[in-house]
């Protein structure tokens, strides 16, 4: 008998015979098998027994012991049978038991014990922050319901090991145990003990045979490798993260000619004190030069164009990154590729090939495939589902038709994201190519946002009392779908109106109203915004003997697209009829060459006319792009169609009222003096001098945007205004001038229209001397540099911190101007922008020519002020 023989026939026996007691069944009366000799049996019956949730027939085919099947015995048949339902992986136990014979017939039991099924688990020793991507981890392996094998288990314990050891904690330990779950039947949670550890810190970096550079320089190539010692950076040990260093240290040493500069080899080891040792040799080489650059392929452009573009001259350092955005992925357009993509040609590309390579100097020739010019077939628009599509086509630049250009994708997809409606973040633009025919789609797929916003807040502030706002302004407004219930949400929605309305009130002092309508495509054909609206304001400080203040506005705007001298550019016109009037109004002074003017009525009709030019990457939080506007507002020159000689002239009869109601509001115990019937004379002689109020007012205001290394964006801003006026004799007004100081909004509350309110972080209004008992300037400069750095970019919270250096003045006339004569602060804050709410945030800013000895402190809500 051969060795294998016998060993079938002992796991025969033990399968058939040592197993049976097991189960706890008698079988006595089972006939035993003669194993000095191969029989042959036929399989008369199979049974199946335990498993009851699964598929009998299904086991008994798998096993293969099908009725009417000869085995033999002692034989492969059984043991082939057990390994066979074991490769299931389902049971914990599996037996094949003889239940009788007759003659040649034998009659078969199978035993099975089902291994648990897994219900839910729970976690030890870990922080709750990382439940979720540990539920994901489970949720891939694991689904309920499963049975749960040992090398399940392994591979759970592997993942998140794996997980915790990407983060940093290298010597995580983790256990799985099985409870019974006693509410249901043959099933188990886990438990899920795990101890991350401490983070293993990395103690030094060794950088060997490096010459070119020192140290220092390469270990900051290591962004996310630092070492224990390291300011401002945690430091870890990531082996994915260091992998990816290893590979921008070698891109650097590219980057500056050296071309063959590689790491023979690293190593990282554990100290005494369990932290990280890491040891990098490199072998940098030689720098490399450019040399001969040649062009192949090329028909639309000359050699001389394409140099032109490519911008690299013999003898410059080899650097394949700066040759390869030069040809292909440069984010100002100045690349070889978008030459002849904004062209149509969709399909071309281009190769350098070194062809020579010479001590340190190398030959390239660019190999050009042009290929054949795309024209668009269909532009499709997906996921908007609030907005309706005609808003968003008519803001793109691509339609069927047309050349191919990616500069209008680009262009399309920085105007769709300055419509405010779509997450910038989530915007997806696909290209599928038909060969073919020569032809592109363009599929823009979009994400809407909340445009809509609410101003609801309420403040104390001090003798004025509680003051609160509402206001509401819908940003994607629809006036065609009132009578549509179905559109409203909660107004009718998605034609790309704005409507807004927004009151303001003390119930004792001050009181506004405004409300606004823009139609941003009037006639429907071009991008002509139409808007209209009017504004109420009122103060009245009777019960201090301050007087009153009314103005009423109304407006009516129209702005345009312009075409030259490029397609950035726009231009705004709006014409205003305001109505002031002044009751003993003292509260905020209103003065014309230091005399006040406590009454009267004043006409101020203006046309003004803005140009703009913006790029902006995106109106939140921009990254890069700039917007420059220059306006001019001016009244008609009244003064030149009439004679002046005699304007503001009281006569004699009305300067003996006033002097009267003078003489009667101060009393006889205090009664008025000479200086005061001067003033009030003076006063209504302005009053009446300045009836329509005549003055040209210009505003340059200037703002940059620069990414300078990922998210951390420079902004840079530039503001300016004068205040003229078309007769010396008439001078200056007392309205429309500027008010530099504070934080821009809190002035607002107290009434003071009629100027522009200009921020100024780290001074009060009263820190500049222009403001106090001279109404405000005629003239201001600001300029202002920014380090803007995201927290979120998330279109339902963006979240911004900066820090800031700013200087600005402002002066009566001319005369008194001097642009290097700033004052000067700097500081920070946080912003952040929700849809439904607007801006919000704070400043803190420290003025350095400030007499104060402490800076100030400012809120921002609804909009960043001038």
């Amino acid at each position: 008998m051969t060795l294998f023989r016998l060993i079938n026939i002992v796991i025969c026996i033990v399968l058939i015979g040592v197993t049976l007691p097991v189960f706890g069944q008698e079988y006595d009366d089972l006939e035993t098998f003669d194993y000095s000799e191969i029989k042959e049996y036929e399989v008369a019956g199979v049974k199946v027994s335990g498993a009851e949730t699964r598929d009998r027939n299904a086991i008994i085919s798998i096993s293969g012991l099908e009725v009417g099947k000869k085995i033999r015995i002692p034989g492969d048949d059984i043991s082939n049978a057990v390994k066979s339902l074991w490769k299931l992986r389902l049971f914990d136990d599996v037996q094949i038991i003889q239940e009788k014979l007759e003659d040649d017939l034998l009659y078969l039991i199978i035993y099975l014990r089902e291994r648990p099924t897994y219900s839910k688990h729970s976690y030890k020793g870990v922080k709750k922050l990382h439940h979720d991507d540990l539920n994901t981890i489970i949720e891939d392996i694991l689904a309920k319901g499963s049975i749960i094998t040992d090398d399940r288990k392994q591979l759970l314990i592997y993942k998140i090991q794996e997980y915790f050891i990407g983060k940093g904690f290298l010597d995580t330990k983790v256990k799985i145990r099985e409870i019974p779950d006693k509410t249901l039947e043959n099933a188990v949670r886990l438990i899920v003990d795990i101890k991350p550890n401490q983070k293993v810190k990395i103690a030094d970096i060794h950088i060997n045979g490096n010459d070119a550079f020192k140290d220092g320089r390469l270990r900051r190539k290591l962004k996310n490798t630092k070492r224990k010692k390291t300011l401002f950076k945690k430091s870890k040990f990531v082996k994915a993260d260091y992998e990816v260093d290893k590979q921008d240290l070698v891109t650097f040493y590219n980057t500056r000619g050296y071309k063959n500069a590689k790491i023979i080899t690293d190593t990282t080891w554990r100290n005494k004190d369990g932290l990280m040792e890491i040891s990098i040799d490199i072998k940098e080489g030689n720098i490399f030069y450019f040399r001969d650059i040649s062009w192949k392929g090329n028909a639309k452009y000359s050699d001389d164009q394409l140099n032109t573009v490519l911008g690299l001259a013999k003898g410059d350092i080899f650097n394949p990154e700066l040759l390869e955005k030069r040809l292909r992925f440069s984010l100002d357009g100045r690349d070889v590729s978008s030459l002849y993509l904004d062209d149509g040609y969709l399909f071309f590309d281009v190769q350098p090939v070194e062809i020579a390579v010479e001590n340190d100097s190398i030959d390239l020739e660019m190999r050009i495939y042009e290929g054949p010019q795309a024209t668009i077939d269909k532009v499709t628009i997906a996921g908007n589902d609030r907005t309706n599509e005609h808003v968003v086509r008519r803001a793109i630049r691509t339609h069927p038709g047309q050349k191919f250009s990616r500069s209008d994708i680009i262009r399309s997809q920085r105007e769709i994201s300055n419509l405010g409606y779509f997450d910038p973040e989530t915007m997806d633009i696909q290209t599928p190519v038909n060969q073919e025919r020569g032809t592109v789609d363009i599929n823009y797929k979009l994400v809407e946002r909340p445009s809509d916003q609410l101003e609801l807040s309420a403040g104390y502030g001090g003798f004025q009392g509680l003051i609160g706002t509402l206001g509401v302004a819908f940003n994607n407004f629809s006036i065609r779908n009132i009578k549509d219930r179905t559109q409203w949400n909660p107004l009718p929605q998605g034609d790309g109106q704005k409507f807004s309305v927004r009151v303001q009130s003390n119930s004792r002092f001050f009181r506004s109203a405004n409300i606004s309508f823009t139609e941003p495509w009037l006639g429907g054909k071009k991008p002509n915004a139409f808007t209209i609206g009017a504004v109420y304001t009122g103060s009245d400080y009777s019960l201090f003997s301050q007087g009153k203040l009314n103005i009423f506005r109304v407006f009516a705007g129209l702005g345009r697209q312009l075409k030259w001298p490029d397609d950035f550019f726009s231009s705004s016109t709006t014409l205003t009829y305001e109505n002031i009037g002044l009751e003993n109004y003292s509260f905020a002074g209103f003065f014309v060459n230091n005399t006040p003017i406590r009454n009267g009525v004043f006409k101020n009709i203006s046309l003004t006319q803005t140009f703009t030019r913006s790029s902006i990457s995106e109106p939140i939080y921009p990254t890069s792009g700039s917007r420059v506007s220059l306006s001019l507002k001016l009244t008609p020159p009244y003064s030149l169609f009439r004679d002046n000689s005699d304007a503001g002239e009281i006569s004699q009869a009305r300067q003996d009222e006033i002097m009267e109601e003078l003489d009667f509001n101060f009393g006889p115990a205090n009664p008025p003096t000479a200086a005061d019937y001067a003033d009030a004379i003076n006063s209504e002689s302005l009053a009446r001098r300045f009836k329509f109020l005549e003055y040209h007012k210009w505003r340059f205001d200037a703002e940059w945007y620069y990414s300078i290394v990922g998210k951390l964006v420079l902004a840079a801003n530039l503001k300016l205004g004068i205040v003229g006026y078309y007769n010396e004799d008439i001078g200056i007004g007392p309205f429309e001038r500027f008010e530099l100081g504070g934080d821009g909004l809190s002035n607002q509350n107290v009434g003071i229209t009629g100027r522009d309110i200009i921020a100024l972080r780290g001074y009060e209004v009263s820190d500049l001397p222009v403001n106090n008992n001279l109404g405000g300037a005629s003239i201001f400069d600001k300029v202002t540099m920014e380090l803007r750095y995201p927290l979120s970019t998330n279109p339902s919270s963006t979240i911004y911190v900066h820090a800031f250096v700013q200087g600005g003045n402002s002066w009566i006339g001319f005369k008194n101007f001097n642009p290097f004569e700033m004052r000067r602060s700097a500081g920070g804050g946080l912003r952040v922008f929700l849809p439904m709410f607007g801006l919000l945030g704070f400043d803190y800013g420290w003025g350095f020519d400030n007499p104060g000895m402490f800076g100030n402190f400012n809120i921002v809500l609804g909009f960043e002020p001038d």
